[in-house]
This record gives C-alpha cells, structure tokens and sequence, in this order.
C-alpha cells in the first residue's frame, strides 16, 4: 500500500470540500499528511491546581462555576469564575451566546484549557476551550501532547488532527519508505542513535506525554532531527536540480579575450583589487563553455561588485551579444544606469532604461530598441521580464541583490534570452554577504565567489550608539561635520511598512533640521517621489550642492558619495543587522574616517542590544551577516515569501546547520547510488510544486 498515491479522500469525514481546503495546504494525498508537520505543542496531559497558576503558562484546570456575569466595561465581555481548594480564576470571552451563559451557571463543575494571564484581580482565561465534568467522574486527560497545525482559512485544530489520526491509522498498516541511505545515523552529545522513520513521524504528530516539550520545539528530539535531516536532503537534492537541467542547456560560448573588456579596464582612473581580479577571471572561464553559467558574487559593501559586473558585460557585448542588468529597486537600478553608461558610452554603446512607472512613449521606444538589438545593455527592475519585453539576442543576465528576488523571477529573465536553442548566462551579485552554512543549502545551483578584498582607500568606519534624548548632541555634532566641509546622510525608519509614514517621517526630520541648521542646504529622498526628483535630488547631494541628505531606507544600496563621511540612522531597533550594515556602507568611501551614529529608542529589547552591539564591534560584513542569520533566522534573511523552496516545514538552518556536511554527504551519495529516490524525496517534503520548481 503506497501511502503517497491513495487521496486524502479515503480519509473519514474528508470529502470534496474538506479536500479542496487541504489542496490549499499542498495536502492531496495520506502521505501529504503524514508530512505535514506540528508548528508547536500543547500539553494537555496533566491538570494544575488553580493556585499553581502563573502567567503565560497553557494548562488544563477543573473548578466549580462560583459566578457568571455580563460587564459592559468599555467592551462586553462575560465573566465566568471558577474555583477549586486551592484558588479562583476567571475566564473571560468576548464573543458568547445564551446557551454558553447556561453552560457556565452557578455550581456547574468544568474543564478549561488556555493560556494564562495576569487580570486585574486574579488570574485569567481569555476565550478558553472549555467542556462540562459530569457529576461523580473523573475526565480522562490527553495520553500525547496536543499539536498545533499549520491551517487554512475554514480548517481548524481539531479537524486537523482528526485527520492525522486517520492518517496514522493507515501508517500502523502500511510501512512508510525509508528513502535515505541505511548507513544514516545521527549525533547527539551522548553518541551515536537513529531513529526510523515511521517512529520520527508518530512521535512528531503524537508525542507521548513523557517526551520534553522543548527537546520538541528546540529540535533536538531524535524525531526531529531525523526528519529536519531528511526534509534539507530533499530540499538540496530539488536546488541541485535546478542545476542539473541547466547543464542540460547550451549557451552562448564567449571567448576570454575581448578587446571591449580589455579598453574598459585600461579606461579606468583605478586599478582592480587582486580579488575583483580574480573573481572576473572566473566569470571568463565560465562563459568560454557552452555550459550556462550559474554564479553568485559576494561583496561586502564598497568592494567593488559594479565593476566586475561590468567587466563580464563587456566580455559578451564584446562578443555580439546583449546584456540585462537588473535590480529590485528603482533608486538601485538607476545606480547601475549611471555606472553602466558612464563606463559604457564613452566606448560608443548604447544604454538601454526600461522600470515600471516610464512614460508610455519612453517605454514603447526602450522596447522597441532592445527588441532590435540597438540596445547592447539594458538596465532595470523588474519590468525587464515583462511579457512584451523581448532581447533580440540575450547572452548575459545580471541580478543585483539577488535575494530579494525569487528564484522563480531570476530564472524567468533567463527565459527572455532563449534564441535558437542557446540560453544567456547569468550572473548574480549581493552585497549581503551570506553566511557559509546558508549559501550551501540556499544557493546549491549556484557556483558562489566572493570579493574579499576592499579597494584601497576605503576608510575605517567608527561606530557608536546614541539614546534619541540626546538629539540636541547629534545635531550639533552633524553642524560641526558640515562646517568642516564633510556632508551628511540622515536616515529616518518607521516600524510600519508603509512609504506614506516613511516619506511623512522624513519630511518631518527635514523641517525640524532646516530649523534648526538655516544655513545648511538640505535635501530628500524618499521611496514616494518621482524618480526625476529622486535623482536630481541624489545628484544635489553628490555634486556638494546640498550639504545634508535626509532620506529614507532607499538609499541602502547603490549611493556613492565619497565626500559623505557621518551618518545618522535613527530608530535603529527596527531594522535588521544586515540593512544597518548596509546603510552604513554609504559612508567611509572618501579619504577622510567616517563615522556611524545609531540612534535608539530607550527600553531596548534584548535583541536589539545585541544587534547595536554587534555593529559597534565590527565592520566585517560576514561576521554580522553569520549573527544576523542567527537572530533572524534563514526565512526572513533570505525573504521566505519570496524564494517559496525556503519553506522548511520542520527544519531550521540556523539550528540544524550541524547536520549540513551530513546532508551534502548523503546528497551525493544518494544521486550516485540511488538515482531513482530523488524524484519521491523530492515530491515527499515539496510536493507537486518541485518539478515546477525545476523546471522555471
């Protein structure tokens, strides 16, 4: 019986709508729910004595009702308390009807579960799940801890878990394939166990009450560990996929010598680091294949990636070919345009801009030209993968800050390039460096190289952490940066993602800092301007027309002003290690020590202390980049939402990157001796999704 082929309508009491509701889940099948996995747990296996209650702990408890009441406090609400030897704790709901005002009168005997909090008298109950205790008995409590499921809309816990149970049913009868290696085994600190697998999925849906609910939720059980092994196997088998169907193309084979490439160098007003070098000659040796090359670039802020990008476009505009270059910000790809055609036109190419918000004659007429090949290199977000958007002869493709795009998007600008059989190259850069244990299972298609090596002259940056009540010194301080000709970067954040509050939150500091520094020529930036205002206003700031920038997070990346050597970033406990990190990159580009002043709401959480005091220890880019992976987590580092294969069900980077060097191992060993597993492994932990996934 093959437990991945019989639908999830044989199951009791799932039918058509039931099924279409577990569709939305990626569950059509009783294997689907087997691995489809507990977020978290409850323990409903033991019952606490109401005067053991302490806050923010979920338990169940039995009481006598001693008063029930309506209160009409602001918001209806009513008030149940319940009392056994030992105390009283009231249960309070918001949302009730008559027949449950019955069910809760004077001297009935129940049974709640919730999560318990501090009220203005005694403990509470906030909307528990509650049932009556017949007279005379005794309850029986739950034999497992309860799991909490994943769910859709109209799909509750307890549908959910009728479900598994019907579904472990069918596990107790049909054993479940073992798809990993015999020889796999597991470490903890004692030594060596294993666990199989049929075991590791009772235990992850029903673990006995004996089991510690944190070894659980930590990921330290042999259950989870067993399955988080099994589950980045199959994501790393379905990425190296990816690369394998890519080799299975042919692309444009460029030679290593290019004359443009060569002229573009020489041209330049510096010499390349031995990094930059180094990174360019590998780019060369991939495009002389006819194997599409797949490479991410790391490089910290300010080493240089622009012109090594610059460099392989050179090598295939020099070769008859066309490149895309694109960024998932306006203000960032309007960096590139600049960059691009000021290393470009004055060797007679031609410069192609194409974003989401041109002009309909502009846009008809960037179309039209890179349609016709008069356009050697087009930069822009992502309206370059636009339907109407087509290359006459694509051979390169560039994608700056690579992870804010899916992998989805990144590939589909590849498709653009497909002409007679041959597909562009593709070149990936970020300059959010990614920590080693994340690239080796994010990025297995990609061959990874890194610029470690800053050009020379690069300034040291000092960092400090100032409290917001002391905006009368930093203001100070930033008159007496710009009376000594340096300029300054001003950076406002909200923690609402909304451009309006951002741009009004600028716009605020702008009037209260023109007030205070008449003098002083001050300009804006912000993500709700035009573009034409956006760049007049950046242009401003770097020709020494304006003093002081006030800007919103736009200018993260891609800003380049050498003269800018202070910058002040407020609200600095809403934003993550990586974007501080970058925005601290828009100084130190100059010959004069810069400087970065993070300033702090008081009553900071622990997280946000160690983030401060991470940026004030260090300006190496990986290390806060490893520490960000850490605090964070790989999902929202990464943009979970927006990479889909990032997902883990049960597996966690950050936690399991022990099991990593096991994972690739067996990853190997599994393609090299059991080729015929890939397909299920895949389709177990991904779905139908994989082979689409594959094949974008």
């Amino acid at each position: 019986m093959d437990l991945s082929s019989i639908p999830v309508v044989r199951l009791a009491g799932v039918g058509p709508k039931l099924a279409e509701k577990l569709a939305k889940l990626r569950i059509k099948t009783i294997q689907d729910v087997l691995f489809h996995l507990p977020l978290r747990y409850q323990d409903r296996t033991r019952e606490v004595a109401i005067g053991d209650l302490l806050p923010g702990m979920e338990v169940v408890c039995t009481g006598t009702v001693v008063s029930t009441e309506v209160l009409f406090r602001g918001r209806r609400s009513m008030v149940c308390t319940i009392a056994d030897s030992s105390g009283e704790l009231r249960l309070r709901f918001f949302h009730f009807n008559n027949q449950q005002r019955e069910s809760l009168r004077e001297g009935a005997k129940i049974r709640c579960f919730g999560e318990i909090r501090r009220g203005p008298r005694t403990m509470e109950m906030v909307h528990p799940e509650y049932q009556g205790v017949v007279a005379g008995t005794t309850p029986l409590v739950a034999e497992t801890l309860t799991p909490i499921y994943p769910v859709t809309e109209g799909l509750h816990q307890l549908s959910m878990r009728k479900i598994t149970t019907g579904a472990l049913e069918y596990l107790e009868k049909a054993a479940i394939p073992e798809l990993l290696p015999t020889s796999t085994a597991l470490f903890d600190d004692v030594g060596k166990f294993s666990i199989p697998l049929h075991r590791a999925l009772v235990t992850a849906h029903r673990p006995p009450p004996e089991v510690s609910v944190d070894a659980l939720l930590e990921g330290t059980h042999p259950a989870v560990q067993r399955l988080a092994l099994e589950e980045l196997i199959a994501h790393r088998l379905s990425v190296q996929r990816v690369r394998e169907q890519s080799r299975t193309l042919i692309a444009p084979e460029i030679a290593r010598q290019s004359e443009l490439c060569a002229t573009l160098v020489t041209s330049l007003p510096f010499q390349l680091t031995g990094a930059q070098s180094r990174v360019i000659d590998e780019i060369a040796t991939d495009l002389s294949t006819p194997e599409p090359m797949l490479r991410l670039i790391q490089g910290d802020v300010g080493s240089g990636k622009t012109m090594v990008a610059a460099a392989a476009a050179a090598m295939v505009v020099g070769a008859g070919y066309q490149v895309a270059i694109m960024a998932p910000t306006e203000i960032l790809a309007e960096q590139h345009l600049a960059s691009f055609t000021s290393c470009f036109e004055p060797l007679g190419l031609k410069i192609g801009w194409l974003k989401g918000k041109l002009g309909a004659r502009q846009r008809r007429e960037s179309i039209e030209s890179i349609a016709l090949g008069q356009t050697s290199i087009a930069v822009g977000t992502h309206a370059l993968f636009q339907r109407d958007v087509n290359f006459k002869n694509l051979g390169l493709t560039i994608v700056d800050e690579q992870h804010r795009f899916g992998v989805h998007q990144r590939l589909s600008l590849r498709e653009k390039g497909v002409v007679d059989g041959l597909v562009p190259h593709q070149l990936t850069m970020t300059a959010t460096p990614i920590p080693r244990t994340l690239a080796m299972t994010a990025y297995a298609d990609l061959d990874c190289s890194v610029i470690d090596e800053l050009p020379p002259g690069r300034q040291h940056i000092t960092t400090v952490a100032i409290p917001n009540g002391r905006r009368e010194e930093v203001i100070s301080r930033v008159a007496a940066a710009i009376t000594e000709g340096r300029q300054v970067y001003w950076v406002c954040t909200l923690i609402e993602e909304s451009e309006l509050l951002q741009a009004s939150a600028a716009e605020n500091t702008l009037e209260e800092l023109s007030e205070r520094m008449p003098d002083v020529a001050i300009s804006l930036v912000h993500g709700r301007m035009k573009g034409p205002e956006k760049e007049q206003a950046m242009m401003e700031f770097k020709d020494h027309q304006t003093q002081l920038l006030v800007a919103t997070t736009v200018i993260e990346v891609g800003v380049d002003v050498p003269n800018a050597s202070l910058i002040i970033i407020e609200n600095v406990e809403r934003l993550g290690l990586s974007q501080l990190h970058q925005l601290r990159g828009r100084v130190g580009r100059g010959s004069v020590e810069s400087s970065c002043v993070l300033m702090y709401e008081a009553g900071l959480s622990q997280r946000a202390r160690d983030r401060i005091g991470i940026m004030r220890e260090t300006n190496d880019g990986f290390a806060i980049a490893e520490k960000d992976l850490e605090l964070r987590g790989a999902g929202e580092m990464l943009g979970t939402r927006q990479t889909g294969a990032m997902n883990f069900r049960i597996a966690d980077i950050v936690r399991d990157k022990k099991l990593l060097i096991d994972v690739k191992v067996l990853s190997e060993q599994i393609q090299r001796n059991t080729p015929e597993l890939v397909d299920p492994l895949v389709k177990r932990w991904m779905g139908d999704d994989a082979p689409e996934y594959g094949n974008v």
